[in-house]
């Protein structure tokens, strides 16, 4: 990728990339290349930014239909929910390290901002 200048890469929410989240986060660094990850785990590792579902939002959501089916309501009854809560999260030292300045804009919206 970074002998193919490639502009910016997005790293989808697979174990397999939680596993090697240091690896892919220097290498990103390294090569310059900006990143978005799907968890906060990475911005917190020096990534870019992440921009995802509110894990805490699922886990409740899985809790309630726990709940919900160990009091005898069957599974197949329940209504298909998706998380509706997404949380946007930057890595400021990371974006001068890039030489990228992140608008004011994008700023006030993140729910998590690491300086």
């Amino acid at each position: 990728m970074a002998r193919s200048k490639v502009g910016a890469l997005l790293v989808g929410a697979d174990p397999f990339f939680q596993v090697w989240r240091s690896q892919l986060v220097d290498l990103a660094l390294r090569h310059r290349i900006p990143t978005v990850y799907e968890w906060a785990d990475f911005v917190a590792s020096g990534g870019l930014a992440s921009y995802s579902t509110s894990r805490s939002e699922a886990y409740r959501l899985a809790g309630t239909y726990a709940g919900r089916i160990l009091k005898g309501e069957q599974p197949s009854d329940l209504p298909v929910v998706q998380s509706s809560k997404f949380e946007l999260a930057l890595n400021l030292k990371t974006a001068k390290a890039l030489g990228l300045i992140v608008p004011q804009a994008l700023l006030a919206r993140a729910d998590e901002v690491i300086e």
